[in-house]
């Protein structure tokens, strides 16, 4: 169900916000408001319960973010709002988010709790407190049982990508959650699609929520969909690399049903000459952390992943998405495809259909009120044989914030000695304990030269260059 808020005011600059939060909104660039914005920040602002479903890209977290954020407390330090999230890169992104959004305001501590990291920093770390805690279910619950977080004075809730942390297996962990949770207090429920399962928990765990629905769709003047037939799954791979070197995009994801068809599929894209990178579940945290550094980098072209673990990717300009297999729901389908074509830019989606998929897509075609015409492959004849190679490559620096390393002062050793131009300095990432930069291929051998060289804040340190 749909929810308008007629003549609904769209500026920022209506909302009743705390003046630091207007102000860094302003120097943001952010003025206008999204839809889900539009119709969600009010209620949020006047305390309701709330259901927000919106495509990728639509605006969702700042839209809790700020809500959130404005009903914050400063001066009493402990934990007033828990957001949780279905994986690690995900409640990263939105950890970071809400720190942009609250720069302005002074003394706010946002706490990310997230397994596949040692759980003691985590614990020391609360026992110096925190006003908002974004974390998993199960890291958050682990954090419960051992007395080391306390959600007493919690009055937010927020449930990012609910469905997805049921499909992976939370539902016991939510439910202990939210147990120890205080009756009185709001709950928001953001996400891209909707299962049947969530209905129940919606039921139990808000009250009087209203439902704002937008962004299901796709603008078809920015996102261009295919559809290709196959005859069978032996003929998938080489139907994707045909679209790969036609296309050639810069950033792509391809979307496989299971784990092990993406490790296939990433292997054999590589075997071709492609630079892929597989995501999935089975993978360790630092290999999925490394893949995902090195998408937002520019230094691979193709990533293969599942639904699951591609939800909440940070990928700001995706030039194409291909469904290496039909997705099982129209709902899914339409996350996928909104990977893509996202803050007004040019996109496509293609999507192989084989013969057992004809009755599924006869689906989509009804409830997108419309046929779907079948293309032919592209003739591998008149095809490059040359797969795209990504632009920028990433060198990883054995120094981070424990060292005081900042950005700036990455930039300024590769602009200065090294006569690196800035242009070829692309997105630079520091963590704890080592720092990510990413630098045009053509000068990577210069700048990690110069980097293992030269010092940083006055001292030497390792660096080296990371492949796939």
């Amino acid at each position: 169900m749909s929810n308008d808020v007629p003549g609904a005011a769209t500026d920022f600059a209506s909302l009743a916000l705390p003046p630091a939060l207007s102000d860094n909104l302003a120097t943001l660039g952010y003025h206008t408001m999204t839809p889900i914005q539009a119709e969600s920040l009010p209620l949020i602002l006047a305390g309701r319960d709330v259901i927000g479903r919106g495509r990728t890209g639509s605006g969702k977290t700042a839209a809790f973010g700020l809500g959130l954020l404005a009903r914050l407390d400063v001066k009493r330090f402990c934990v007033q709002t828990l957001v949780l999230c279905p994986t690690r890169e995900l409640a990263d992104q939105v950890g970071e988010e809400i720190r942009r959004l609250a720069r302005g305001c002074h003394n706010i501590k946002v706490l990310t709790l997230c397994g596949g990291v040692p759980i003691g920093p985590q614990r020391e770390s609360l026992f110096h407190g925190a006003h908002i805690i974004v974390g998993t279910p199960g890291r958050v619950d682990d954090h419960l049982r051992r007395g080391s977080l306390s959600l007493e004075a919690l009055n937010v809730l927020v449930l990012d990508e609910a469905d997805r942390m049921l499909d992976m297996g939370f539902q016991d962990a939510l439910d202990a959650i939210i147990e120890v949770t205080p009756q009185h207090r709001q709950t928001l429920l953001f996400s891209a699609t909707w299962s049947e399962a969530l209905a129940p928990v919606a039921g139990r765990v808000m009250k009087d929520p209203i439902t704002i629905e937008v962004d299901t769709d796709h603008d078809e003047q920015s996102i261009h969909q295919h559809f290709y037939a196959v005859e069978d799954d032996s003929a998938r791979l080489e139907a994707l690399r045909r679209l790969l070197l036609k296309y050639r995009p810069t950033s792509s994801v391809v979307f496989c049903n299971t784990r092990r068809e993406v490790q296939m599929v990433s292997d054999a894209l590589n075997d071709h000459g492609f630079d892929a990178a597989a995501l999935h579940g089975d993978m360790e945290q630092r290999d999925r952390d490394r893949t995902l550094i090195l998408l937002a980098n520019g230094s691979i072209s193709v990533l293969v992943a599942t639904d699951v673990a591609a939800r909440g990717l940070d990928i700001e300009a995706l030039d194409a998405v291909f469904n290496y297999q039909l997705a099982h729901d129209m709902e899914t389908h339409v996350h996928r495809v909104g990977r893509t074509g996202r803050a007004g830019g040019q996109g496509a989606a293609h999507s192989l259909v084989g013969e057992r998929e004809r009755a599924r897509l006869s689906l989509y075609e009804a409830q997108q009120g419309g046929s779907i015409t079948l293309e032919a492959l592209p003739e591998a004849s008149v095809l490059s044989r040359t797969p795209f190679r990504p632009m920028m490559a990433t060198l990883m620096i054995d120094a981070g914030k424990k060292q005081k390393i900042r950005p700036g002062d990455i930039v300024g050793a590769l602009t200065g000695d090294a006569g690196i131009d800035a242009a070829q300095v692309g997105r630079i990432k520091v963590l704890e304990r080592n720092a990510w930069v990413a630098v045009h291929r053509d000068v990577a051998d210069a700048a990690l030269a110069h980097l293992n060289n030269g010092r940083l804040k006055g001292r030497s340190f390792r660096a080296r260059r990371i492949s796939r």
